[in-house]
């Protein structure tokens, strides 16, 4: 197959969220499995919507999730190609000017719903005359300019859906340049993707109708034509479809509340497929479980507290030398034994400084029995404890006190690390250590 050069074309209109990173993933993993590159686009002709603060996250988030574009371009700085292509069109005779105004553009749509016909614009402009349109400018009236569709149907090979055709008859001829000179998304998208040679666009199904416009206005440019992919949405647990604009669980909150990225990766791609959602070790192997065919062709439904659930099952699978770096940065001076130990009982990576405390202390025991906690202490090995010294302990322990089950265990653990629950003793005891267990035993903070 050809080596893909696929794209994500965010707009720096608000953070992205896990709906975006669905199909940043899809192109991402789909580059790394095939040995392609993957570019960043910055959507940003919006000038007032787009703004700094927005556009400065889109990297960090990316680069949080484990994506480096191979480039990156924004286009607000390449706004010449656009003149160039939309004059080329212009000239062509496929771009038209279109003098009304937005109140007379919806109430024409409200008078074709209610003699029951499709909202879709008549073409009244390619009426004018030269005179008449003159008549328009004089009166300070600026055009926009739409891109006249060939009523044809348009059919491409869809990586997930398959064979997919969309009638244009059925379609406005879409707006490419608007009164104030500004375009919206549909040509700088097309100019780019061709200009940058762009093998593969993936993304989500709700632009499946602009690829008929898209293949058409890339057609009249002379460009090659991309291999489209349409997947299924991200929507909440209720059907309601992720918003920037509403702050649908942006990646910089996920970050920030310390979800693990590769389970935002994981969910993001395999939610809504027939794979099962399940906790990965690295990027690599999830490109490996990246198949088109497996995408359900009905809306991805996304779990928040299956995130959680997901987050801590992936944490539950790391191996120290994944996390040795992050647990000092939260100056914890962790040692494999100590990440073997506590990892299984953490929802998220920061929840290691409360064990980190457990072994270091000091803590404050909970001792119930005293007599108990006084005959325990007697019997602990001289040491040094491994992980079979809780074992012959506790059997010691055990069969001098008649104790058993519950009420052998749970005093010791309380005892020992001032909670009713946590990680298996067996693995915690050697790390805690023969001095502060004898004093904790006997009720002292260590």
């Amino acid at each position: 197959m050809t080596v893909p050069f696929v794209r994500t074309a965010p707009s720096p209109t608000g953070y992205l969220h896990i709906g975006n990173a669905r199909s940043i993933m899809f192109n991402w993993l789909f580059a790394m499995r095939h040995g392609g590159r993957f570019l960043l686009r910055y959507d940003d002709t919006d000038r007032v919507r787009s703004k700094p603060e927005f556009a400065a996250a889109i990297p960090e988030d990316l680069a949080w999730l484990g994506v480096i574009p191979d480039a990156s371009i924004k286009q607000s700085e390449r706004l010449a190609l656009y003149d160039e292509a939309a004059e080329r069109l212009r000239a062509a005779g496929r771009l038209y000017p279109c003098y009304e105004s937005a109140d007379e553009l919806d109430r024409k749509r409200k008078r074709q719903l209610a003699r029951g016909l499709p909202p879709v614009y008549d073409r009244a402009a390619l009426k004018l005359t030269a005179a008449e349109r003159a008549a328009l400018e004089a009166e300070g009236r600026k055009p926009h300019w739409r891109f006249l569709l060939d009523w044809e149907e348009v059919g491409w090979n869809d990586l997930v859906r398959g064979p997919s055709h969309v009638d244009c008859a059925s379609l406005s001829d879409p707006v490419l340049v608007r009164e104030d000179g500004t375009y919206p998304y549909t040509l700088p998208s097309v100019v780019d993707d061709v200009d940058m040679g762009i093998t593969h666009v993936i993304r989500g199904e709700d632009h499946v109708t602009n690829t008929a416009v898209q293949i058409q206005i890339i057609q009249a440019l002379g460009g090659a034509l991309p291999i489209f992919g349409h997947h299924n949405l991200l929507t909440t647990a209720s059907g309601e479809g992720l918003s920037k604009r509403l702050g649908h669980l942006s990646l910089r909150g996920l970050r920030e509340a310390g979800v693990e990225p590769l389970a935002v990766a994981a969910l993001a791609v395999l939610t809504g497929t027939s794979d099962a959602v399940r906790p990965v070790a690295s990027l690599d192997e999830l490109a490996g479980l990246v198949e088109f065919a497996h995408v359900s062709r009905a809306p991805a439904k996304f779990d928040e507290h299956e995130l959680e659930a997901l987050s801590a099952r992936t944490l539950h699978h790391f191996g120290f030398a994944a996390v040795a770096g992050r647990l000092a940065a939260l100056d914890i001076p962790a040692t494999e034994p100590f990440w073997l130990a506590v990892r299984g009982n953490l929802a998220r990576l920061s929840d290691a400084a409360g064990w980190w405390q457990v072994v270091e202390g000091p803590i404050t025991p909970e001792i119930a029995d005293p007599a108990f906690a006084a005959a325990a202490a007697a019997l602990l090995p001289a040491g040094p404890f491994d992980q079979t010294t809780w074992k012959s302990w506790t059997q010691a322990v055990a069969a001098a006190t008649g104790a058993k089950g519950k009420a052998l265990f749970m005093p010791l653990r309380q005892a020992l690390t001032g909670l009713d629950h946590g990680p298996e003793l067996a693995a915690l005891l050697p790390l805690i250590g023969r001095d502060k267990a004898l004093k904790r035993l006997a009720g002292e903070a260590a």
